[in-house]
């Protein structure tokens, strides 16, 4: 199996960044990195995240509609949605609300 380290460490450091109450998405992190078509790669390092020494905040990263789509990873059904509820952030039905307001784009926010 090819060793997606590098890649990983990469989507830490980016994922690291992002605020407080704000969310992205799979794909902008993809795209940012310059491999558009690799949101499903970056899944699996928000996946290997929980197993990081560091504190990376891999509730904050959605699917590009704003959807819970990683939730199961987090040891509870609600987990995920707790942490984004206790930033302020609205979720229903596994959904975020207030998706667009709260979107923070690696590729507009990192220049």
């Amino acid at each position: 199996m090819k060793d997606n380290t590098g890649f990983f460490d990469k989507v830490y450091n980016i994922v690291k960044l992002i605020p407080y109450g704000r969310i992205t998405s799979y794909g902008a992190i993809a795209e940012y990195l310059g491999s558009k078509g690799s949101a499903r790669m970056v899944g699996w390092a928000m996946n290997g995240s929980h197993s990081s020494p560091e504190n990376i905040p891999a509730h904050r990263v959605v699917n590009r509609n704003g959807l819970l789509s990683g939730k199961r990873h987090f040891g509870g059904p609600d987990v995920m949605k707790q942490l984004l509820e206790s930033e302020g952030i609205i979720v229903e039905d596994d959904q975020i609300i207030n998706f667009e307001e709260r979107f923070w784009n690696p590729a507009e926010q990192l220049l």
